[in-house]
């Protein structure tokens, strides 16, 4: 079988899974699961098979044409380079993880046979992304992934929170999606071409009239679809959705595909040196703001999304230098921890039994528990926070080795501005993930909240998975820094000296300075009788605040868990712990900019509707309602008024005759 045939096979298998889970779910559901894991089994073996094939060769390029468009045409294309195979297996693999993971912490939900199609629809739209030659055909497989997380996220559509979750991810990844929809016409328009090699070609020849307008359009859908500043505010809100959806989307889907676009077109951007600027301050923003707030979150999935965001923000950083191998390199060591964090996080919210127990102030005793969530997550962790030789240390130096080069003037495609900000931002960054990755790994195992009652062993296939996660989560990075130059553009991914004893050592702080902190915390955060809590006489100190006494639920009978002022984050970030913990309160800053001008607006046309148009429209129709009334009064049946209007009517005739003819 040609590898032509082999890669068109990799986005079609998840595509037909998908299909025929939707068909058969209520007719025959034992053939749900296979259907369900199965595709996404067969396009991992395809997807590799086709990585071994193309081995960082010559571009793979097919097409056919898809439909006549007139000037610009519109080809169903396969365009696979070494960037492209490895993205597809790293889509495949966590996905198929993903999938046999479903199989057990969904195992009693009665709507599993649409969300295991939905995810086989989302793996699908996704390899369709990295493997398309066409900008059209890859906007199919671009728009498809927002559906599929509006219904994903909205799977327990029962609660408000899942409601809001999907509404605002699909609202906001859409407000960039317009204008990228308009850059592609552009870039398409000024090509002559939606082909993507044929793109690059014309950019490469100076034809591109318009090039920092076009790119600052397309960033615009990379920043919503990847949750970079200012649009990422729908991404930590979405956890909302069932776990293994949060994993799928953080590491191989979703906010993947807008580094991996930015990855495939980057001569697009590197033609403005103006979007440059802009991707770099984007990235730094994101980076130190997500930071700052993923070490004031409780909720365990929240910290693991703005963990997300930043480390998309080392992603397009890395892009914002003009290195699009240390962009992807990072980008396929963050896949597989991060999709282990998630999963690992996923383990510890079934131990509890209930989503709604995953805020690590109320985790006890869990490390003796879960002891395989314990050790994959802690090896997740010290891979997110870059401790050689894990593989995030690999893949955050080269970024910030890129960086280094691009700050002192040795990278020509990137001002030396963009390097000093993504280098100082990527430097902070390090220090923050480990205080927040720290802090997570403290407080969920170790942590001196309220002991939620033990719900058993969990499922093999769940732990089965995180032991599979934890392999590259260790070893790929190690493995693959002196290879991938190969598949990528040659250029060197080694570790720099300087930047990885400065972002080394700014973790090692960060991670000690935390534990210190966590180690002088007194024990107040034990459980505390309710009707005690308020009355503590540390209260005014901020034992607890005041909207978190008026709303506190009862985490197990008479026994709530009062928040403790000595919690590393809220010491590390002390005044910045409010602000950061809701996120910098820019979702109030859009309601104000934004959702209420709007709002006032459809008040305005709905009261210009109601009584301007309708007063209109009834008075238009009054005139004709009351001459049909008076037409109807003079309607009255009787014949003997007809012959007395008749004969009146004849001598006012016959008079006026008269006085006519009198007059002449």
């Amino acid at each position: 079988m040609t590898t032509t045939t082999l890669a068109v096979l990799v986005p079609l298998l998840p595509f037909l899974g998908a299909a025929a889970g939707l068909l058969l779910g209520r007719t025959a559901p034992g053939f749900v699961r296979p259907l369900a894991v199965l595709p996404a089994l067969a396009a991992l073996a395809l997807a590799a098979t086709v990585a071994v094939r193309q081995g960082g060769g010559p571009a793979l390029h097919a097409q056919t044409e898809l439909t006549p468009t007139g000037s610009v045409p519109i080809d169903l294309a396969l365009d696979i380079d070494g960037f492209a195979a490895l993205v597809a297996v790293l889509v495949a693999f966590v996905a198929t993880c993903v999938q046999i993971y479903s199989t057990g912490y969904l195992r009693d939900d009665p709507r599993y046979a649409s969300y295991a199609a939905l995810v086989s629809l989302f793996t699908s739209a996704m390899l369709l992304v990295v493997y398309s030659g066409d900008l059209i055909v890859l906007l199919v497989g671009w728009e498809v992934m927002g559906i599929c997380s509006y219904f994903l996220v909205g799977h327990y559509w029962e609660t408000p929170e899942a409601r809001a979750a999907s509404l605002k991810a699909f609202l906001v990844t859409k407000l960039g999606d317009v204008p990228f929809l308009i850059g592609l016409f552009a870039l398409g328009t000024d090509a002559g071409s939606f082909d993507i090699p044929r793109v690059l070609a014309t950019v490469a020849s100076g034809g591109l009239h318009h090039p920092t307008l076009v790119a600052l359009l397309l960033l615009a859908g990379v920043a919503g679809k990847s949750a970079q500043f200012p649009l990422h505010t729908w991404l930590p809100d979405a956890m909302a959705g069932p776990t293994p959806v949060s994993a799928l989307i953080h590491a191989a889907t979703m906010v993947a595909a807008g580094v991996y676009f930015v990855a495939r077109l980057l001569p697009v951007f590197e033609a403005s040196q103006a979007a440059m600027v802009v991707l770099a301050v984007m990235a730094a923003v994101t980076m130190t703001g997500s930071g700052l707030a993923a070490l004031a979150q409780d909720d365990i999935k929240r910290v693991l999304a703005y963990s997300t965001i930043g480390q998309l923000g080392y992603m397009t950083g890395a892009l914002a230098v003009g290195e699009r191998g240390a962009a992807v390199f990072h980008l396929l060591s963050h896949g597989a921890f991060k999709a282990l964090l998630f999963l690992a996080a996923g383990v510890i919210i079934h131990a509890a039994g209930t989503n709604s127990l995953a805020a690590m102030s109320r985790m006890s005793h869990l490390r003796d528990r879960i002891p395989d969530a314990y050790w994959t997550m802690t090896v997740a962790l010290l891979a997110l926070v870059a401790i050689p030789p894990f593989s995030g240390f690999f893949s955050k130096e080269s970024v910030l080795g890129a960086a280094e080069h691009a700050a002192t003037g040795h990278t020509a495609h990137a001002p030396g501005a963009a390097g000093w900000l993504v280098l100082v931002a990527g430097l902070l960054t390090a220090l923050l993930t480990a205080a927040y990755a720290t802090r997570l790994w403290l407080l969920a195992f170790h942590g001196r909240g309220a002991e939620a009652p033990d719900h058993g062993r969990q499922p093999l296939t769940m732990t089965v998975v995180l032991w599979v996660l934890a392999v590259p989560s260790l070893a790929f990075g190690g493995l693959a820094y002196r290879s991938l130059p190969g598949w990528f553009d040659g250029h060197d991914l080694t570790p720099t000296l300087t930047t990885s004893i400065l972002g080394t050592g700014l973790a090692v702080v960060g991670g000690l300075l935390t534990y210190g902190v966590w180690q002088r915390t007194s024990p107040l955060a034990a459980l505390v009788p309710l009707g005690a809590v308020a009355a503590h006489p540390e209260g005014d100190a901020g034992l607890v605040e005041a909207e978190a006494i008026a709303t506190h639920e009862p985490a197990y009978g008479d026994i709530a868990y009062a928040p403790d002022p000595a919690d590393p984050g809220r010491v590390l970030l002390g005044p910045l712990h409010r602000p950061a913990a809701a996120g910098f309160h820019l979702d109030a800053v859009y309601a104000a900019l934004f959702v209420r001008p709007v709002q006032a607006g459809a008040s305005l046309v709905r009261f210009l509707d109601r009584e301007v148009v309708d007063t209109y429209v009834r008075g238009a129709a009054a005139l004709p309602r009351l001459l049909g009334a008076a037409v109807r009064r003079a309607q009255t049946g009787n014949v003997q008024t007809y012959v007395s209007a008749l004969l009146a009517g004849t001598v006012v005739l016959a008079v006026a005759v008269l006085l006519v003819a009198t007059g002449a």
